[in-house]
């Protein structure tokens, strides 16, 4: 493959979003807690030193980010409902005071300080104004910043007609964009607390009392109405807490159309995902009756466990979030396909932790279906094998990228191609790397790595974004029929 001089991604830790910092509101030796003696200090700074610390605050802080006061006003807002508050914001207060006490709530996060990795590409669904011959793209980025916390970037550019990529100049500012619930699906709570053997007497009361379509207050009601059962809380707080986490890893998150994609930020929002949101799978999906989305899996993580999450988007302004269930979706690395075969959902999985599948299932959200199509036999591979994103198909078949893991925890590419009508059946496996760490690749917070979640074809060309030692990320391509010509047969 030949890697592009020209593109070279990493981490820029001046990428800074800002988030709420509230002191912990544990009562200290005094019977107060740290947010409200921290409140009640700022209420008793004279007039003057208000406005001279936020016009200080304003000069320091105010053009690394959009709307900065509106930022301190949503977060003086916020930290106002805390039972802590209480007494300490009673008094009246002036504008100026209000901003300066949410400067005090408020603190900005590196989003990449640590790595920008693991990209995916996909045409955008935006093609007005590109020359012929060319084609706008979106690439999606793992970011990593403080504390080893994953989220996701966006990155522009076209690609010509020889393969090369121009990316877009990257905005100075970064948003986490506004996030808001959604209605939930009784069935898909049902299926999802049987999978996690949370399906018990007090669950079902509280289904019992919800409509096949349900809103977060409805839930909190039917909750609530556990007392009128005579259940103390101390019996169904453990299994009423699933509920509230299920629900609150399903939700909107919507973006100003008029900014820049490179400032929208996908930060963790729901509490399974609370350590990171890792490697987006991304794919233009168009249905059978031609209509496009783009749909990205990713793994969603606590610290403790790992969830696969669904991303879906139209035009990557507003995206929906919600979990996937069924026993094959288990594990990470699940890649859809990029529409239909046989009027079923089709994609790729690795739910053993070793070996490639291909999984079918009538629902989006719902992966039981799983059949072994690919198991470790080469040396560069031999530790475990998954997918480097979605299938893009071509005249011989669905051109699968792979990854590897050989000796030493190597990372490398390879390639799978699968037949198009039946993608449980293997043409063609590559017998030698398709990609490897070059020496200017090995070093990094992952030494020895390069892998990929997402490629696309375009004109003669596979463009491959990938990234190295989990620190950045380049740009590699290859005609494609070099490709499918190396491809050879599986041995029988």
């Amino acid at each position: 493959m030949t890697r592009q001089d020209g593109v070279h991604l990493v981490p820029d830790p001046s990428r800074v979003i800002t988030k709420p910092f509230v002191p912990n509101d544990e009562p200290d030796a005094s019977g107060s807690s740290r947010l409200g003696v921290v409140l009640a200090r700022v209420m008793a700074m004279s007039d003057d030193e208000v406005a001279s610390a936020l016009a200080e605050t304003r000069s320091d802080f105010a053009d690394r980010h959009r709307d900065f006061d509106d930022v301190l006003a949503r977060h003086h807002a916020l930290v106002a409902t805390r039972p802590a508050a209480r007494g300490a914001l009673d008094a009246p207060t002036s504008a100026e005071r209000r901003l300066l006490l949410g400067a005090y709530c408020t603190h900005e996060y590196s989003v990449e300080a640590a790595a920008l990795g693991n990209p995916s590409i996909v045409a955008a669904p935006d093609q007005s104004d590109v020359e012929d011959g060319s084609l706008r793209v979106v690439i999606s980025l793992r970011a990593i910043g403080e504390g080893h916390l994953s989220s996701i970037e966006f990155r522009t550019g076209v690609v010509g007609a020889d393969g090369s990529l121009e990316l877009d100049p990257v905005s100075p500012y970064a948003e986490t964009g506004v996030r808001a619930p959604h209605d939930y699906d009784k069935r898909f709570f049902t299926t999802k607390l049987g999978e996690v053997e949370m399906l018990n007497d007090v669950e079902e009361r509280v289904l019992a009392r919800l409509d096949d379509r349900f809103t977060m207050e409805e839930l909190e009601g039917a909750i609530a109405s556990l007392d009128d059962d005579g259940i103390e809380r101390t019996i169904s707080g453990e299994t009423t807490r699933f509920l509230h986490l299920l629900a609150s890893s399903n939700y909107r998150v919507s973006f100003p159309p008029t900014r820049p994609l490179s400032e929208r930020v996908l930060f963790p929002s729901g509490p399974t995902e609370s350590r990171g949101m890792e490697d987006a799978r991304f794919v233009r999906f168009v249905d059978d009756d031609g209509s496009a989305r783009y749909l990205a899996t990713y793994t969603a993580f606590d610290g403790h466990k790992i969830l696969p999450q669904l991303i879906e988007t139209l035009d990557f302004t507003d995206f929906r979030i919600r979990t996937l269930t069924g026993a094959a979706a288990s594990n990470k690395g699940i890649a859809i396909f990029p529409r239909r075969i046989d009027g079923r959902f089709v994609a790729l999985g690795r739910q053993d932790n070793t070996n490639n599948f291909v999984m079918r299932s009538d629902e989006l959200r719902s992966w039981s279906e799983a059949t072994l199509i690919q198991e470790p036999k080469r040396p560069w591979e031999l530790v475990q094998l998954g997918n480097c994103g979605s299938p893009v198909e071509t005249e011989a078949g669905w051109l699968v990228i792979t990854h590897g893991v050989g000796p030493m925890r190597r990372y490398t590419l390879g390639a799978l191609l699968l037949d198009l009508d039946d993608p449980t059946r293997v043409l063609g496996h590559l017998r030698e790397p398709l990609l490897a760490p070059t020496d200017d690749e090995r070093e990094g917070y992952v030494p020895n790595v390069v892998y990929s979640c997402g490629s696309l074809i375009h004109g003669d060309h596979l463009v491959v974004p990938y990234g190295f030692a989990d620190v950045g990320a380049r740009i590699a391509t290859i005609r494609v029929d070099e490709v499918l010509d190396r491809l050879s047969h599986p041995e029988r």
